[in-house]
C-alpha cells in the first residue's frame, strides 16, 4: 500500500513493475542484470483515486502519461532492483503528495489608498524629471 496522506492510499495491485538494464558505470554486471525498473500505473482507471485529485494529477503531469491513460515512471539511480522499485514509489508518493491538496481560490482585493496615492506621486516626479529633460522647439543655444 502506497500511503500520501490520511486520506489518499494507493494498492500496489494496482501498480505493474518491469524491468530492463540500466545505462551507464557498472562493470560487467550492468551487461547480466535488470536492475531499471519502469513503474506503471493507470491513472484514468485507477478506484482508490478521488476524481478530483485524478482531474488534477492529469493537468499538472500530462507529459508523463500515456494515451492509455497509464503513468511511466523509472529509476536506475541504484544498483539493485528493489531500490530502484522502492525509488519509484516514492517519487509516485511526491507526485499525488503534490495534487492532494486542493489549491487555495485566490481572493480579489484591492490595492489600499494609501498605495495609489504614492503610486501616482511617484509617476507624477518621475514625469517631471522626464519633463526637465526635454528641450522645447524655439529654445536656440
Amino acid at each position: 500500500m502506497l500511503v500520501v496522506n490520511a486520506r489518499l492510499k494507493i494498492p500496489l495491485r494496482e501498480i505493474t513493475f518491469t524491468f530492463a538494464r540500466s545505462s551507464g558505470p557498472g562493470g560487467q554486471n550492468v551487461n547480466k542484470v535488470s536492475t531499471k525498473a519502469q513503474l506503471r500505473w493507470s491513472v484514468r482507471q485507477s478506484p482508490s483515486l478521488p476524481e478530483a485529485v485524478r482531474q488534477r494529477f492529469l493537468a499538472r503531469f500530462a507529459r508523463r502519461i500515456t494515451t492509455e491513460g497509464d503513468l511511466l515512471l523509472t529509476s536506475q539511480r541504484f544498483r539493485d532492483a528493489g531500490r530502484n522499485v522502492a525509488d519509484c514509489l516514492e517519487k509516485l508518493r511526491a507526485m499525488l503528495a503534490e495534487v492532494a491538496q486542493t489549491p487555495r481560490v485566490r481572493k480579489p482585493t484591492r490595492p489600499t489608498a494609501g498605495s495609489v496615492r504614492r503610486r501616482l506621486d511617484q509617476k507624477r516626479r518621475q514625469s517631471r524629471k522626464k519633463e526637465g529633460r526635454r528641450t522645447r522647439p524655439g529654445n536656440d543655444e
